[in-house]
């Protein structure tokens, strides 16, 4: 892929984009089964790739320079601003979306927020669209409320400009520090959440809420997911780590019975939500922390799903699994690392299927699922 800020030094978050795809889903693949090699794997299935640009559904951008003229990017280690507006891993969609934002930042008298001078209002501005109909959500990251009123008044303005933004909100995150999101959440709109489809599976992104930044890659995760869990006698799941439900929502039948656990209380609303359009009776969806809920139960299902953070699922939900024993476990990762490390803790399961998908190209990160079956299963 060429990209004209990495040319001129200008960004290198793409470290390994002078590599073609191939090559790069060549490295990958060898790096999970070095990971792995001590660790039988019964079938590796091929990598599933998605477009080389255009793929993210998502931009961060940190907001900086002037109010008459802001750029939106990143900030290099110097503290030097650098606008990524042309940056290729952004759909031609978002374009006139920057376009729009440059000059409504100075009509509502957002002062870029200065890290050298810990002065200004606006810090970021998160952008997210959705596949389903190009709806997009935009959050204004603030300082403080002292401009809230400010931006309030202004936003008629970008909303006549821009139909497409169908959740706009302020949040505010007061601390010095590269938290990019407080605690607070401030709504403009009605509208609290984004409506997107993945698979004909309705699914929801609330503000706060995890969602895959590659949709077309993700979307043929949560299938492949679905695929595999339809081969399994599998009557009663648990969705750990679920985030807004794509993996259960995907999996869950009508005759299923579902339990999903997330902490994030917006993330549950989500799946909730979607799980209800569905009609599927049988799904609960809670807010609470994965491992103390899985630890306190005595129900064994048939299958337990794991997609946690990076860190992995830990040490203590290993062993409790293993003491449990479900009779299988997918376990969906976008550290593959942590994951080789569960792996061996969980000592009585076999790996019957391995895929990865490659969620973040011109990087060395990626996805995988992994299928365990219990040994004597």
């Amino acid at each position: 892929m060429q990209c004209a800020l990495y040319d001129a030094g200008r960004c290198r978050s793409c470290q390994w984009i002078e590599q073609p795809v191939s090559s790069q889903l060549s490295a990958k693949m060898s790096d999970l089964q070095t990971l792995l090699s001590d660790l039988p794997v019964a079938e590796w299935c091929a990598p599933i790739g998605g477009p080389e640009q255009a793929f993210r559904n998502k931009a961060k951008m940190v907001v900086s320079g002037s109010v008459e003229k802001p750029l939106l990017g990143m900030l290099h280690r110097d503290g030097t601003p650098e606008d990524l507006t042309d940056c290729p891993l952004y759909p031609a969609s978002f374009a006139p979306v920057f376009a729009t934002l440059k000059p409504f930042i100075a009509r509502a008298g957002l002062t870029p927020y200065s890290v050298e001078r810990k002065r200004g209002e606006l810090k970021y501005l998160l952008l997210t669209e959705s596949q389903q109909d190009g709806g997009m959500m935009l959050r204004f990251v603030l300082r403080s409320d002292a401009k809230v009123a400010q931006l309030r008044a202004a936003l008629p303005w970008l909303q006549e400009q821009l139909p497409q933004l169908k959740v706009i909100t302020a949040n505010i995150q007061p601390v010095h520090m590269a938290i990019m999101e407080g605690e607070e959440e401030i709504f403009f709109t009605p509208a609290q959440a984004l409506a997107e489809r993945f698979n004909d599976v309705p699914l929801w992104i609330r503000p706060k809420s995890f969602f895959q930044t590659n949709p077309t890659v993700a979307s043929q995760l949560y299938a492949t997911a679905r695929d595999w869990v339809g081969l399994l006698p599998v009557n009663h799941m648990w969705d750990l780590f679920c985030g807004v439900g794509g993996f259960g929502l995907h999996c869950a039948t009508p005759q299923m019975r579902l339990t999903g656990i997330e902490i994030s209380a917006e993330a549950i609303a989500c799946a909730t939500q979607s799980a209800s359009e569905l009609g599927l009776t049988n799904l609960h969806f809670q807010a609470l922390d994965s491992t103390q809920f899985a630890t306190g139960q005595q129900d064994v299902p048939d299958l337990v799903l794991v997609n946690p953070p990076r860190r992995g699922i830990g040490k203590a939900l290993c062993d409790y699994l293993s003491q449990m024993a479900p009779p299988f476990i997918i376990y969906s990762s976008c550290n593959a690392q942590t994951m080789a490390k569960d792996l061996r803790d969980l000592p009585g399961y076999r790996i019957a299927r391995v895929q990865l998908f490659d969620m973040f190209p011109h990087t060395a990160h990626y996805e995988v699922l992994t299928l365990l079956v219990k040994s004597n299963a």
